[in-house]
């Protein structure tokens, strides 16, 4: 894809981005909704909410950056919840639905985006300040360590390894 974007800084961000999108689905692909939920008797998160929590965190970016749009399985993560014991998530497909439904939205958000609205800063937590630039960023990076997660889980539960 070409990245040519308003904000020379999104560059990188773009690159990293854009291969999160391919990669989401080669992490999930083949894991049986059931697996999905297993947390091998762990409190680790388990790959439903892993996935999940991925795809809310670019609808949370998309609609900080001006669309009004969420996933299907919304209410299990508005407002940054945690994973529920017990709860059944939505199906993986469900997600990668809601993945590819946000992922070009979000990704010419990104490419439009000023250094003027980049450098706008807001309250993150109570006392925690960010610039838009920051968020963008923290997101991104996020979504490496989730995709690594479920890159692991895979593993545990006898799938083969992500391909790339």
């Amino acid at each position: 894809m070409d990245i040519k974007p308003t904000s020379s800084s999104m560059y990188a961000l773009l690159v990293l981005y854009d291969m999160h999108t391919r990669f989401f689905a080669n992490v999930i692909e083949g894991i049986s909704d059931k697996d999905a939920h297993n947390r091998l008797n762990t409190k680790a998160n388990h790959v439903a909410w892993l996935t999940g929590s991925l795809v809310e965190g670019r609808y949370e970016l998309a609609d900080t950056l001006g669309t009004h749009l969420q996933q299907a399985g919304h209410e299990f993560f508005k407002d940054h919840k945690g994973i529920q014991d017990g709860a059944t998530y939505p199906s993986l497909a469900s997600f990668k639905k809601d993945w590819d439904n946000i992922s070009p939205v979000l990704r010419e958000l990104l490419m439009k985006v000023s250094d003027e609205k980049l450098s706008q800063s807001f309250e993150m937590m109570p006392g925690e300040f960010f610039t838009l630039f920051e968020l963008c960023s923290f997101t991104i990076h996020r979504e490496s360590y989730c995709i690594g997660q479920i890159g692991l889980w895979r593993r545990l539960m006898d799938y083969p390894a992500m391909k790339y």
